[in-house]
């Protein structure tokens, strides 16, 4: 199958009914459920690609891609999605952490909170927009406050569901700090839920994902106290 076909031609997973899938949350693992040939077309050609089939979406639903302000809609959705909304499907751009020594000799957890991410619904491809908070008992390593937030960042852009991100993060810091003592929450609005279906405007939700110590009821209501939760 050549490289264009395999991302042409997707079809759903035999025994897969999507008309009776309906609104249920559901999700596949705590992987991004990613085909193998992912990356066999340059972001060039998906770019060109996906602009070719947004404009054909914009022309069936009844807009005039005439109009000077839709013209270059296509071309806009197709960059936006290749190198922003979605550019943490690829690898490629996967933060690059650096683990230094804990020379303070600081034991404690470390609390980052408050942390603003925007990720997509993996459902209808609407914004999930939330804070995150994160924390971490060092093991003998610290990386840069920053790195945090872009680890947050990398996993948020990417179709989500809320719960495979929390865990995603959780796992990655674990992994990057070389400890098992991490904890994450997460508070979002999805717009799924806002804008359209029950259209509830106020509802949020919330995901933990505890681990190590962070598991003993002593260190969580700590860290919960930091977070106002």
């Amino acid at each position: 199958m050549k490289p264009k076909e395999t991302l042409l031609n997707i079809q759903p997973e035999k025994g897969m009914h999507i008309h009776e899938m309906g609104d249920d949350h559901v999700a596949s693992s705590a992987e991004t459920p990613m085909r193998p040939d992912a990356f066999a077309l340059d972001d060039e050609l998906k770019t060109e690609l996906i602009a070719k089939h947004f404009r054909e979406i914009m022309h069936i639903i009844g807009l005039d891609l005439n109009d000077d302000s839709l013209a270059g809609t296509p071309e806009r959705v197709a960059k936006m999605y290749i190198k922003e909304i979605f550019s943490g499907l690829n690898p490629a751009n996967k933060p690059d952490v650096r683990l230094f020594d804990n020379k303070y000799q600081y034991n404690q957890m470390l609390v980052e909170k408050d942390i603003t991410f925007y990720s997509s619904c993996e459902h209808h491809f609407v914004p999930i927009i939330g804070k995150a908070h994160v924390a971490y008992i060092s093991s003998g390593k610290v990386i840069g406050l920053s790195k945090i937030n872009r680890i947050v960042q990398y996993y948020s852009k990417r179709p989500q569901v809320q719960e495979r991100l929390t865990v995603q993060i959780a796992q990655e810091l674990a992994e990057a700090l070389q400890t098992e003592d991490v904890a994450v929450v997460m508070d979002a609005a999805h717009l799924c839920v806002s804008m359209r279906g029950i259209q509830d405007e106020t509802s949020r939700t919330v995901t933990s994902q505890f681990l190590g110590k962070f598991k003993e009821e002593a260190v969580k209501a700590e860290f919960l106290k930091y977070i106002g939760k």
